[in-house]
């Protein structure tokens, strides 16, 4: 399955939650979501009930496009987390959380995962001061993720370590915003992270 690159607010609407794929204009109070909160279609207002496989499947789908990843990538991280100890659905999502596409959203280096997947395919972005254009790289703890210098004063970038004013940063990553670099401290803890997804219904749903 190719990733979605379709109207983003529509999945938000049909999935009815706030996965951040707008940045600044969620922020604004503009967002699809919080104007229409019910799904696109002419039927979107029709309550309809859903089914046990119809819930694990929206938990799915929530965690695929918040992060940007594809069918066949979601699986992997799935087979990856199952057989890890511990919980896993938490080591699904702490383990999808280095991806670097998304330290480097989580930074504020970008006001999306999709922006901060793009440049990092661009090759804008330096890991321990090399270029590297994985978004799914993984990232380790005491990492350091940098801004190209040529790439550091962009309007887009800016823009975002502006905008963390607003929104904070994340406990597990400590950045230098003058000078747009951080370190990826540590691998966050499951209850650390705050996204709208219930992850037991994607494992209930991969165990069946």
């Amino acid at each position: 399955m190719s990733r979605y690159t379709g109207p983003v607010e529509k999945i938000e609407r049909r999935l009815d939650a706030d996965l951040g794929l707008k940045g600044e204009r969620r922020l604004n109070g503009k967002s699809a979501l919080e104007k229409r909160p019910f799904p696109p279609g002419q039927h979107g207002q029709r309550r309809s009930k859903i089914s046990e496989y119809g819930l694990q499947l929206k938990e799915k789908q929530k965690a695929k496009f918040m992060y940007g990843v594809s069918e066949k990538q979601f699986r992997k991280y799935f087979k990856k987390a199952a057989a890890r100890d511990g919980n896993t659905g938490s080591n699904l999502i702490t383990s999808i959380e280095q991806r670097l596409d998304n330290v480097v959203y989580r930074m504020g280096f970008a006001t999306t995962r999709a922006f901060a997947r793009q440049i990092t395919t661009h090759g804008h972005i330096l890991v321990d001061g090399k270029k590297l254009d994985i978004p799914s790289y993984v990232v380790k703890a005491g990492q350091k993720i940098e801004v190209k210098e040529k790439f550091k004063s962009n309007p887009q970038v800016q823009r975002a370590l502006e905008l963390t004013n607003q929104t904070g940063m994340v406990d597990w990553v400590d950045v230098e915003k003058e000078k747009v670099f951080g370190i990826f401290t540590r691998i966050p803890t499951r209850e650390e992270v705050v996204i709208p997804v219930e992850e037991r219904l994607i494992v209930e749903l991969y165990s069946k």
